[in-house]
């Protein structure tokens, strides 16, 4: 243009801006995904416009009463309620037929007029275009001929994608007359990861520099579909790299083929003296004492480590780690249900625990309870989740694995579970019936009986019908009066055609033991959240069935694992990896486990309110009995409904609690501890510090730690006092406060 006369400069520049703006449009029109039929139906074309740009998600129109009198059922889930709030209510002002590009529902979403959701369309764009198009031809509805969307699918199917790539996603949705059509552009996306491969609202998937395994969602008319699909490495090892990684177990075996197709070298085993206290504090939550540990360094036997975990799993306190656990998915609030009540529970879950009882029957007694909430515990979570739909999203979410809640209002929204597949199951709940003075919060003492009722049923929220009891993704199934559906459902859940059940405990078990479950969150199974790696969870469930659901059967197969042995220290191909188990993840003590393993470090024993004097932390029935170090390391809110979360990322509070709580500071200056009488004895410095070391930290000091203590030694003119200090430090130190 600087090369024309000024005179052509001008019109030239005008011709190429006229040419652009036409050449823009035309593209517009052969965007990824455009369809802009003939006459466009609300449910069919409208619907998934308003999801696509966001207008009935929940920060938006979607969320409770709407968003400035406007409101729309989220993510489109009842669609008469959305047709009446665009084309009829507010007396038609939203929309006008004679002159659509009028219509306040466009002219908003332009942003031409005020409008708190920005610009939410562009003039000319084919989504635009349709509206207009459905205004102006009268705003029609689907009928009886017209086609039904049966499923949607991507294209091109998944694929492994290397560092720094990017494919272009298509959604193809069809419909009951054979046709297809290309969706993508009204269809939603989200990645599981974005960290490894992230997704725009065009469908288009950009790989990170990370290997790992991430799942596209799309989702289009209430419809899902996945992309699933793992990052590899560029760079591929040999397989003399893996040789330090022994594939003797089916767990290994499995773990490996999983890292050699990412490219991942796990980490080296660590030492025997960490997998000591790995394996005490996984399987019972208490630190190994020095007796302990010194004999398993001097056991030389070849199958020393299977002796030993078969020994640990035998200990008495296996039972109150493990129902210390359970206890966080089940324990009330025992001013809400009763004292007694909460306490029958818990010594309930106990007892199931110290007698080893197999998962499903334990399962069984709870969802099948009958009886006084004073002499079968295992009532009390009826009485505290009264209603069957209360009690549907307890057993979705801890025994399915899978958060059925938002089913209960609405589609959910990563899911095809629908209100019909919510009132279904909660329909297995419906003859509960109860005699006695129910709930009086906040004293609620009274006893309360369960029983079986002779009918009983659950109805649609919306259409009012009737729904027999009906599992998820099943048949709805008729139940004789007078009989109990929930033995029905128990019989389901065991099932081995079942997908959800065995997979769920083994995660939620895996999880604990090794930091992070194969589906993470442990209770949030779905297509959209699919897991790191389905071939060992369908392993380790088939041997969670095979030996009867015998939950230390299963716990002896993880900790024989070499998976198990890894170092928490990375190298350079697993620094990124978080979900593949290529080394060990360090975990915080729970929060018992530390109170514990305090008092046993220093021989003061636990005093708690409530519980007999030398107590533990793991015995305790109740979160209400007062402890600040067990409420700022997580303990769970007693206020809070089950199942409990505990709060897992360290604090600088917790920091703080420990290097200034009183009772810690008691516990290691009391003259009756461990330090008062360490200082009293004849004890050389060299065996003294190694005493500390193993009761501490439950290993040998190395070379530069002996040093460093001697050189403290010798300029001490207190030696008690250096002692306790010395303690108090390592107390304080990540090797004590952490599982490595």
């Amino acid at each position: 243009l600087n090369r024309l006369h000024p005179s052509l400069r001008c019109a030239t520049r005008l011709i190429l801006v006229v040419f652009m703006t036409w050449f823009g449009s035309w593209i517009r029109s052969e965007e990824i995904g455009h369809r802009i039929p003939e006459t466009p139906k609300f449910e069919l074309d409208i619907q998934p416009i308003l999801t696509a740009k966001g207008c009935n998600s929940g920060p938006c129109h979607g969320k409770s009463r709407g968003q400035n009198g406007f409101e729309l059922s989220l993510f489109g889930f009842n669609s008469d309620m959305d047709y009446d709030a665009i084309a009829k209510n507010g007396r038609g002002r939203r929309v006008t037929p004679s002159r659509p590009e009028a219509s306040l529902l466009l002219v908003k979403a332009l942003a031409l007029e005020p409008h708190g959701g920005g610009i939410r369309l562009e003039a000319g764009d084919p989504d635009y275009r349709t509206l207009v198009r459905w205004i102006k031809n009268g705003m029609p509805r689907v009928d009886s001929g017209d086609p039904v969307l049966t499923s949607i699918r991507f294209e091109p199917g998944p694929r492994s994608m290397r560092p720094m790539e990017s494919e272009q996603l298509r959604v193809i949705a069809t419909y009951s007359t054979g046709a297809e059509h290309d969706v993508t552009r009204t269809t939603s996306f989200a990645s599981s990861d974005p960290g490894i491969v992230s997704v725009d609202r065009h469908g288009m998937i950009r790989a990170s520099e990370y290997p790992g395994e991430v799942s596209i969602m799309g989702r289009f008319m209430g419809n899902i579909a996945t992309w699933n699909s793992a990052v590899v490495r560029n760079q591929m090892h040999e397989d003399q790299e893996y040789e330090h990684f022994s594939r003797s177990h089916w767990i290994d075996d499995i773990a490996f083929r999983k890292w050699k197709q990412l490219g991942i070298v796990p980490s080296i085993a660590c030492d025997d003296t960490t997998f000591l206290k790995r394996l005490y504090l996984d399987a019972i939550g208490r630190l190994p004492n020095a007796k302990e540990v010194n004999e398993y360094l001097a056991d030389s036997d070849a199958d020393r480590d299977n002796r030993w975990i078969d020994r640990v799993l035998a200990q008495p306190e296996y039972a109150d780690y493990w129902a210390n656990q359970w206890a966080d998915l089940l324990r009330p609030n025992p001013y809400r249900v009763g004292i007694k009540a909460t306490y029958a529970l818990d010594a309930w879950i106990r007892q199931s625990f110290r007698a080893n009882q197999p998962h499903d029957a334990f399962v069984r007694d709870i969802l099948t309870a009958q009886g006084s909430t004073w002499r079968n515990g295992a009532t009390t979570v009826f009485r505290d989740r009264r209603e069957p739909e209360e009690i549907t999203t307890l057993v979705s979410q801890i025994f399915l694995g899978v958060r059925l809640e938002c089913a209960k209002c609405h589609q959910h929204p990563f899911e095809v579970y629908s209100q019909a597949d919510f009132y279904g199951m909660a329909s297995y709940f419906a003859r509960i019936g109860t005699k006695g003075v129910g709930l009086s919060p906040p004293i609620s003492g009274s006893e309360e009986m369960f029983f079986v009722k002779e009918n009983g049923e659950t109805k649609h929220p919306v259409s009012g019908k009737r729904l027999p009891p009906k599992p998820l993704r099943g048949t709805s199934i008729e139940i004789p009066a007078g009989e109990d559906p929930r033995v029905q459902l128990a019989q389901w859940l065991v099932d081995p055609e079942n997908p959800y059940f065995a997979a769920a405990a083994v995660n939620r078990l895996w999880a604990s033991v090794i930091g992070m479950g194969i589906v993470d969150p442990v209770d949030d199974f779905r297509a959209t959240n699919p897991p790191s790696n389905p071939e060992l969870l369908a392993a380790l469930s088939d041997y969670f069935r095979k030996v009867g659901y015998d939950n230390k059967q299963l716990l002896k197969a993880i900790f024989s694992s070499r998976l198990y042995r890894l170092s928490s220290i990375p190298n350079e191909t697993n620094a990124s990896d978080h979900r593949n188990f290529s080394r060990h993840r360090r975990k915080r003590l729970r929060a018992e486990v530390l109170v514990d393993a305090i008092s046993d470090v220093t021989g003061v024993p636990n005093e708690f309110s409530e519980m007999p004097s030398g107590s533990r932390a793991i015995q305790l029935w109740s979160h209400r009995i007062a402890s600040e170090t067990l409420d700022t390391f997580g303990r769970p809110d007693a206020n809070q409904d089950p199942p409990c979360e505990r709060i897992e990322p360290t604090t600088l509070t917790q920091s703080l609690h420990m290097m200034n709580a009183n009772r810690i500071q008691l516990a290691v200056s009391s003259d009756q501890g461990v330090c008062a009488q360490w200082a009293k004895s004849d004890l050389s410095p060299d065996s003294l510090v190694d005493q500390i070391y193993v009761r501490v930290f439950c290993r040998k000091p190395t070379e530069a730690e002996t040093k460093t203590w001697l050189a403290e030694w010798s300029a001490a003119a207190d030696k008690r006092r250096l002692i306790e200090d010395w303690v108090w430090s390592m107390l304080n130190s990540s090797e004590f406060l952490f599982v490595n």
